[in-house]
């Protein structure tokens, strides 16, 4: 060993990935070293072996040194505003008590949906709320009617800059009936580049979270959704999308306002 510190917190190495994979968007792949989800676990005969004999044979670090809980544990509806502060203390976030009261309603309304809420259940709600910040459209109400033999309709309700509008369209499936009632309320053909849903978390009840891109000319914005609802996630995510290319040009416009009144002044 060489006498060189890095003050590296590995702690929070764990914590960080899944952070980071819920930010991208990119899958923490189960063989990752270190941070996978079989990074320590030893499945042939000779690695068991050596293992009980000597854990340092195939482990030169620690579940508990990267900051891997020793223990799953589990939240539900009546945990509390003191347990959940704790519980995602413990995951490496800081929150103030006006998020707290925020995230303890969303914590609920998905505690009464999973009935066991778990830590990964928390990572997504954080990574949800971060990317949620900047809302010109939001989602009040989706409704859509789907089937064997049946046109997918969906109908949505949006409150666009605090105004209130409904609409309903078909499409070849739910989701693109969810897409086309949005660009109908939004008076907007928008392009869809790519869009893809992923479970991330277990279980029966996992919370579906997806991912899609959209483009405008040259300017491309990628937007996600979580849910246990796939739909609501394809909703939240087009709309958050849609949320970061009306924030660009906002910006633009207000950029180019400034500098013509500085040119005329």
């Amino acid at each position: 060993m060489l006498a060189y510190k890095t003050n590296i917190k590995t702690k929070e190495i764990y914590n960080t990935s899944h952070m980071v994979s819920g930010l991208t968007g990119l899958v923490v792949q189960p063989n990752k070293a270190i941070v996978g989800a079989n990074a320590f676990s030893h499945e042939s005969g000779i690695h068991q072996d050596g293992m009980l004999k000597d854990r340092n044979t195939y482990e030169i670090m620690t579940p508990d040194i990267v900051g891997v809980p020793k223990t799953k544990i589990v939240l539900g509806r009546h945990s509390g505003r003191h347990g959940l502060k704790a519980r995602l203390k413990s995951l490496g976030y800081k929150i103030e008590e006006g998020e707290l009261d925020k995230l303890y309603v969303l914590f609920t309304e998905l505690a009464d949906k999973k009935k066991e809420v778990y830590d990964d259940d928390l990572r997504v709600l954080m990574g949800d709320e971060i990317y949620s910040e900047i809302k010109f459209v939001h989602l009040e109400q989706i409704q859509v009617h789907s089937g064997t033999n049946t046109i997918p309709t969906a109908t949505i309700s949006l409150k666009v800059d605090n105004k209130l509008i409904h609409e309903s369209a078909t499409g070849d499936g739910p989701v693109d009936a969810i897409f086309n009632s949005i660009d109908r309320a939004m008076n907007t053909k928008y392009l869809v580049e790519s869009y893809q849903v992923r479970s991330v978390t277990e279980g029966r009840q996992a919370m579906g979270e997806a991912l899609i891109r959209i483009r405008d000319g040259k300017n491309r914005f990628t937007g996600r959704g979580v849910s246990t609802d796939i739909i609501e996630a394809s909703a939240k995510a087009y709309l958050h999308a849609i949320n970061l290319m009306e924030y660009e040009k906002r910006s633009e416009k207000q950029e180019l306002e400034i500098e013509d009144v500085n040119e005329k002044g």
